[in-house]
């Protein structure tokens, strides 16, 4: 007997059993503490159109030194307005800027700027100028669950099971209000760690939602969260069930305490 092959299967069986827990105590979560409606919230918000020198100068001229990420759409710098609030600011690759150049990105802003929910990252305003596109979203004292996966110290996990149950949750809410209650019901796009930050409070903040059309065929940064459906070119591409795939890995790395390389 293969004393391997039967680890193994014990492994997939503990696996299997604890994400059908895990599904369990979600749906649990999410039905105690139903989706907002965009008719409870008491602020409608409009995004706010920034010029590229109030970017510039928030940002110190896009200083490297205020430099907090880069991704498959672009590089985030942390800027500070006039009023003293911070705001992260999302400089869009110059490449997605001229492959995208008809697009209506100004509408597709205003749009994705009306979602508001406790669990996902507001997008606060825009910019638009020749050869550059700006996204400006809420900045706060917050890291992402990429973060806090690859952040263990002699193997010891950052996040109990507590927490962990507690991420999951908010991150299935933000998703369910995106794909259910938004206007115009959003599609992610790019559901993975690194686009869901974690506050001071281990409340979970998804972000980057609905800008999967700046870069629909870029594979970089989203191998594993997606199935081979994704890539294929009659009726692939994002969808709702290509984000809560998304959400799996996300949950499976969470039950594991580290980064998936080669999702479910």
């Amino acid at each position: 007997m293969n004393h391997g092959y039967i680890a193994h299967d014990l492994v997939m069986v503990i696996l299997s059993l604890s994400l059908i827990i895990l599904g369990v105590v979600l749906f649990l979560a999410c039905k105690k503490k139903p989706v907002e409606s965009e008719e409870t919230l008491s602020v409608k918000h409009c995004a706010r159109v920034y010029s590229l020198m109030d970017l510039d100068a928030a940002t110190d001229g896009f200083n490297h030194r205020r430099m907090v990420g880069k991704g498959r759409l672009g590089t985030v710098y942390a800027g500070v307005q006039e009023n003293g609030e911070l705001v992260a600011v999302k400089r869009i690759h110059p490449v997605l800027v001229l492959s995208n150049a008809g697009f209506g990105f100004s509408s597709v802003l205003k749009w994705l700027s009306s979602a508001q929910h406790p669990n996902i990252v507001p997008i606060i305003g825009f910019s638009e100028a020749p050869g550059e596109r700006f996204i400006v979203m809420e900045f706060g004292r917050m890291v992402s669950l990429e973060f806090c996966l690859r952040q263990n110290v002699n193997g010891a996990s950052l996040l109990d099971w507590n927490k962990r149950i507690r991420i999951a949750a908010g991150a299935a809410r933000g998703l369910q209000y995106l794909h259910e209650v938004a206007t115009q019901n959003i599609i992610h796009g790019c559901v993975k760690s690194s686009n869901v930050l974690i506050d001071v409070n281990f409340c979970p903040r998804i972000c980057d939602y609905g800008l999967n059309f700046l870069a629909p065929r870029e594979k970089r940064g989203l191998v594993g969260y997606v199935d081979d459906e994704y890539w294929n070119e009659n009726g692939g591409g994002a969808s709702k069930e290509s984000d809560v795939y998304g959400l799996g890995v996300v949950m499976l790395e969470l039950l594991r305490g580290r980064e998936c390389e080669e999702g479910v």
